[in-house]
């Protein structure tokens, strides 16, 4: 190999190394911060191709530029009506100033040790406003949760602009009590449920005895007025059958007589009657027979 190819494949080599140091990427989900000797000078937050001065004078730093999300360790907190609760909570945050991002907290960890620190001062004050039952309730008037993290979520965002990030949300994982306060917390909520299930069964006993009583007034009107149309309507049966007996007997007395005797007979004789009468008895005129 010839002297002049070693130069030209040795520049080519120095030159797509200088390349390298001079230029770089920036992708979409990111930013980059470029330092010179250690220091940030510039921020580049739009996508494409930059340049900067090789190493070691400036070198370059990638920050994610996309909502991240971490998860703090739980944290006791002492409510308005002095319960004690443990909170999972979770921020949603992201970079806006990468380089205030870099002189402040340096990098993510930094970054999530001050928040973790900022949404749990936030979070001891919100709930020394608010009473539990405010917090846990399935009455949506009462429910104050969704409000109480909203202004948490509106004051850490203000208190950590000054490290170059924003908290977008800070919402509850999950909400309990401690290990040592859960079995008498437990025992009050059975407690203050059965209290409540005794007036509600002492609400509907009295409220049966007063149907009871309701509906047996009622009964008891309604059979009266019914005796009453009984009677009366009896009463008008018995007028009438009167009327028409005392009519018969006035238009046919001896055929009205051998009717009520047909009558008498078939109230008392039948088949398995015995009947012992004297003969003369009017009763059995009708069986004699007729005199020749």
């Amino acid at each position: 190999m010839s002297i002049r190819k070693i130069i030209v494949i040795v520049l080519v080599i120095v030159g797509f190394g200088a390349v390298n140091l001079i230029f770089f990427q920036v992708d979409l989900t990111e930013y980059v911060v470029v330092t010179q000797f250690g220091k940030p000078v510039r921020a580049v937050t739009d996508p494409g191709l930059n340049w900067k001065l090789p190493d070691p004078i400036q070198s370059i730093q990638r920050f994610d530029n996309r909502l991240a999300v971490f998860l703090p360790n739980k944290a006791e907190f002492l409510t308005k009506d002095k319960k004690n609760i443990v909170v999972e909570f979770y921020p949603a945050w992201k970079i806006i100033k990468p380089v205030e991002f870099l002189k402040t907290v340096k990098d993510v960890p930094g970054a999530q040790a001050r928040l973790s620190d900022i949404v749990s001062s936030e979070l001891g004050v919100a709930f020394g406003k608010y009473d539990l039952t405010s917090l846990v309730t399935i009455d949506k008037n009462n429910m104050k949760l969704i409000e109480m993290m909203d202004i948490i979520t509106r004051n850490a965002n203000d208190k950590v602009k000054e490290y170059g990030i924003s908290v977008v949300d800070v919402r509850v994982k999950v909400l309990s009590f401690p290990e040592k306060n859960m079995l008498s917390v437990f025992q009050r909520m059975r407690a203050e449920r059965e209290k409540i299930a005794r007036k509600y069964r002492s609400e509907g006993t009295e409220e049966a005895s007063k149907i009871r009583a309701q509906a047996d007034k009622e009964k008891t009107i309604i059979l009266s007025k019914a005796y009453e149309t009984e009677q009366k309507l009896k009463g008008e049966g018995d007028a009438q059958a009167i009327r028409i007996y005392a009519d018969a007997f006035q238009k046919d007395p001896e055929f009205y007589e051998f009717l009520r005797s047909l009558q008498a007979y078939e109230k008392f004789i039948d088949n398995k009657t015995t009947a012992i009468l004297p003969t003369d008895a009017d009763i059995l005129k009708y069986f004699a027979s007729p005199k020749k």
